[in-house]
């Protein structure tokens, strides 16, 4: 059962209001991608439940939210059923550190996160015959063979190293995505997802962008872990919500795995010289020793989102960084903000 509501409406409100509107049940939406999913749906008119256990999620993402009437917040975790006593029309599930250095602090956690929250948010789907979307990862390529990489490419991944209850907890979601719908006929539907950005990151998230944003706006050394060579695609969120929202509308679809992510492929090092620019930083780079099963490669195929959901990114990174360097400008408490370099 849930154990906290905030804010006001509350379920009774909510019963009334699903008849005009949609009721949407957002997991881990007090998290980076879920609070930016729960002002797009209460933009859009519609009724959001918000579940999230704080683990990584931030109630700052949500404090905007918490008088508005048609927003309810439960603070739970997913590895606990969460029965509502109200129709619910469709269920994101996002519940899940993202970030290696979070995910890794709690490895079982994280792997009943993936496994447990997916069966709760499925046996939620079963019983209100609501549509339910899971935020799967491109993790479940593991350190890929082939770039880019297609939907049927089945991966490469240590299920004994450090990345694998992430890894391993995401392929398992799918499977009971899977088998929900071949065995119930639930409505599923899956994203795999792809580096993402933007603002409402946490500076200590501990994945690239931030580490370099952070460190860049403090002038401290950009930690770069092996070569540099290493390539990422990075997609910025709000081009991410618009491939999510368009697959969660899209009808007649195939219940399989859909990649949503930039197929644009920088090298971290080409992403750091980016920071350092356009921060104007005086940081110099840092080079440590590679982390275990970290990715050589990460470039989305994305030919079925865009034939199958008429989808493409369009937000370059240069324009999302300075986006995202303006919301960590904010936060970290500079007196006098940076000016970011103007595009070259």
């Amino acid at each position: 059962m849930v154990s906290q509501l905030f804010g006001k409406g509350g379920i009774v409100s909510l019963a009334r209001a699903r008849q005009q509107k949609k009721t949407i049940v957002i997991t881990g939406g007090a998290g980076f991608l879920g609070s930016h999913l729960c002002q797009r749906k209460l933009n859009q008119g519609h009724r959001v439940v918000c579940l999230d256990n704080l683990q990584t999620g931030n109630l700052d993402n949500i404090a905007p939210f918490l008088a508005h009437r048609d927003f309810s917040f439960y603070e739970h975790d997913v590895i606990k059923p969460y029965p509502l006593p109200v129709a619910v029309d469709e269920i994101y599930n996002l519940a899940c550190a993202a970030s290696p250095p979070k995910y890794q602090a709690d490895p079982v956690h994280t792997m009943m996160t993936c496994v447990i929250g997916a069966l709760n948010a499925l046996d939620l789907a079963r019983e209100k015959g609501a549509r339910v979307f899971q935020a799967s990862t491109s993790e479940v390529y593991g350190d890929p063979k082939i770039s880019p990489q297609p939907e049927d490419y089945l991966g490469n991944v240590n299920t004994f190293g450090p990345r694998a209850c992430y890894d391993e907890g995401k392929r398992a979601a799918e499977t009971l995505f899977h088998d929900y719908h071949d065995r119930h006929g639930t409505d599923i539907r899956i994203a795999r997802i792809f580096n993402t950005y933007g603002p409402q990151m946490d500076p200590a998230d501990g994945r690239v962008v931030t580490n370099f944003i952070s460190q860049a706006l403090k002038d401290d050394p950009l930690t770069i872990y092996g070569t540099g060579d290493q390539t990422r695609s990075f997609c910025y969120v709000d081009d991410l919500l618009n491939g999510i929202e368009a697959l969660m509308a899209a009808e007649g679809i195939a219940p399989t795995p859909v990649n949503i992510g930039n197929p644009g492929e920088f090298t971290v090092l080409e992403l750091a010289e980016r920071v350092l620019r356009l921060t104007q930083s005086r940081s110099q780079l840092s080079f440590l020793e590679a982390t275990e099963d970290d990715p050589k490669q990460r470039k989305p195929d994305i030919g079925e989102a865009m034939s199958k959901l008429n989808w493409a990114p369009k937000v370059a990174l240069e324009d999302g960084l300075v986006r995202t360097i303006r919301y960590f400008q904010s936060g970290l408490g500079e007196s006098a903000p940076l000016e970011v370099a103007a595009r070259s």
